[in-house]
């Protein structure tokens, strides 16, 4: 019986937390978690110099705060790892809790920076996104609702986190925030996926959120300019878009050297949305195959973790985590080379941004404590038992 419960890998009575944290860590996800994060730093010491120089500041000025910023997101990364899923479910309830509430107030109290979406609160001195850290909170809240859902006379988790999606998805597209919505709206369903959800009812939610996409189409201009400027066959060289497509296509393999690269000093979102423009420029081809490298292997072998996982709730919130990060890292690069509209989507770890930076810190490392190898075991040791 013992065997049943503990499984293949023993507790060990007494272990210090440390040692237990670096035992039971996937330490491959966090190397290359690391590594993105040192590559995001070398592209900002390239692409942030001509932003501080316009602005009149030190060259380097965006590239200390970054680093700030990464410290205060490896922290936060190092200590929502070494949870339990207990304590990162209700770290989540929390989180939720008063990052929906600054959402709600958004419209009231926030800020567009002259970018058309009010999507920021600003206090001078510094400025934050809520929607940035309401994504992790989101997901982890949904697996909770989704998990008890399937207990014997539990609560209709599923319709609960459906109207939770549903209240979100809407507060971020009112900002509007189309690319966060849908990537909300991604999580969730992957997790009512995976938790077994009728064809029928995915059919549908798909059909309405094109219906959706439709409706946004015809009444809001700021999401109708971006799916024209996709759909054009002809792209102007003087756009975000136009100087990042010829960035990447001078680079080619190998890149134009270090320092070498100009699109930098056209682009103003060089250090953030379009960074992957200056690696490929300057770098080439070579890092951005590793940059993308990088990505799939956290993706991947935290799926592949979870697929061990026996607990319901640890399954759905690590999928959901680990999908969202793949896929917005996807739509970032998939925007730079025009195989998706403009979205406004940060490279987590790699572009510039304080909320950016510290949110993909707590999601990851959320998703680092739900693929820690624990005591009680896989879903395999019980089929293993069954079967001898």
């Amino acid at each position: 019986m013992t065997e049943m419960v503990y499984g293949s890998m023993p507790a060990r009575v007494g272990e210090p937390v440390l040692p237990r944290w670096w035992r039971t860590i996937d330490k491959w996800s966090m190397t290359s978690i690391m590594m993105l994060f040192g590559i995001g730093l070398l592209l900002g010491l390239a692409a942030s110099v001509p932003l501080a120089t316009r602005n009149g500041l030190d060259p380097f000025h965006y590239v200390q705060r970054q680093a700030i910023f990464g410290g205060m997101a490896m922290v936060a990364m190092m200590a929502t790892s070494m949870m339990t899923p207990q304590l990162v479910r209700r770290l989540s309830v929390i989180g939720f809790g008063i990052f929906f509430v600054a959402l709600c107030l958004l419209p009231f109290l926030g800020t567009d920076f002259g970018k058309g979406a009010t999507r920021w609160f600003s206090m001078g001195f510094l400025s934050f996104q809520p929607s940035e850290f309401l994504k992790p909170f989101f997901v982890v809240v949904c697996a909770w609702l989704i998990a008890a859902g399937q207990d014997l006379n539990g609560p209709p988790g599923k319709l609960i986190s459906f109207v939770v999606a549903v209240v979100v998805v809407v507060l971020l597209a009112l900002q509007p925030d189309f690319g966060q919505a849908a990537l909300v709206l991604f999580g969730w369903g992957v997790m009512y996926f995976v938790a077994g959800a009728p064809f029928l009812l995915i059919t549908t939610i798909g059909g309405l959120v094109t219906a959706g996409g439709m409706f946004a189409y015809a009444n809001s201009e700021h999401f109708a300019r971006r799916i024209d400027g996709f759909l054009t066959p002809d792209v102007d060289p003087r756009t975000q878009l136009g100087y990042a497509a010829n960035a990447i296509q001078e680079g080619g393999f190998f890149g134009v050297g270090v320092g070498e690269g100009q699109v930098k000093w056209s682009l103003p979102d060089a250090h953030t949305d379009f960074i992957i423009a200056v690696a490929a420029e300057e770098y080439g081809l070579v890092l951005v195959l590793i940059i993308i490298a990088l990505y799939a292997a956290i993706t991947v072998r935290s799926l592949w973790r979870l697929t061990r996982e026996r607990d319901p709730f640890s399954r759905l919130a690590g999928t959901g985590l680990a999908c969202m990060f793949g896929v917005q890292a996807m739509i970032n690069m998939g925007v730079a080379v025009r195989l998706l509209p403009a979205k406004g989507m940060t490279l987590p770890f790699v572009s510039y941004g304080g909320s950016s930076v510290i949110a993909a810190g707590i999601t990851v490392g959320m998703l680092l404590a739900f693929t820690r190898q624990r005591p009680q075991g896989e879903m395999g040791d019980i089929l293993f038992k069954r079967g001898r």
